[in-house]
C-alpha cells in the first residue's frame, strides 16, 4: 500500500506563505489523484486541491483559488501545496491523499497521510 508523508506546517503571520510536501511511498494507476484537504478546529475536513501524476491536471477549492498551488514532481514522488497570501481561515491540519478517482470528495481517495499543522496568526 502506498504510504504519504505531509511535512512544510507551521506558523506563519497573515499574508505570508508556506509550501507543504507530501511524499509518496509509491506511484500507481490506483493512487493516480493526489488531493489536499484540511479541517480547522470544530469544523469538518474539507477540499483544498487535486492534481493528478499523469496529466497534471489541477482543481482548487473556491476558497483557495488565486492564492494557492498545487503542483507534483514525478522523479521525486513528491506532491506539493504552495500557499500564499495566508488567511487565519487557512489554520488547520492538512492532509495529503491519494486514490484512484479523487475529485472533491473524501470517497475519491483511499489513502491518507497524517496531517500536518498550519496555523495563521492575525
Amino acid at each position: 500500500q502506498v504510504q504519504l508523508v505531509e511535512s512544510g506546517g507551521g506558523l506563519v503571520q497573515a499574508g505570508g506563505s508556506l509550501r507543504l510536501s507530501c511524499a509518496a511511498s509509491r506511484r500507481t494507476v490506483a493512487s493516480n489523484a493526489m488531493g489536499w484537504f484540511r479541517q480547522a478546529p470544530g469544523k469538518e475536513r474539507e477540499f483544498v486541491a487535486t492534481i493528478t501524476w499523469s496529466g497534471g491536471s489541477t482543481y482548487y477549492a473556491d476558497s483557495v483559488k488565486g492564492r494557492f498551488t498545487i503542483s507534483r514532481d514525478n522523479a521525486k514522488n513528491t506532491v506539493y501545496l504552495q500557499m500564499n497570501s495566508l488567511k487565519p481561515e487557512d489554520t488547520g491540519v492538512y492532509y495529503c491523499a491519494a486514490g484512484p478517482i479523487g475529485g472533491l470528495g473524501q470517497g475519491g481517495y483511499h489513502v491518507w497521510g497524517q496531517g500536518t499543522q498550519v496555523t495563521v496568526s492575525s
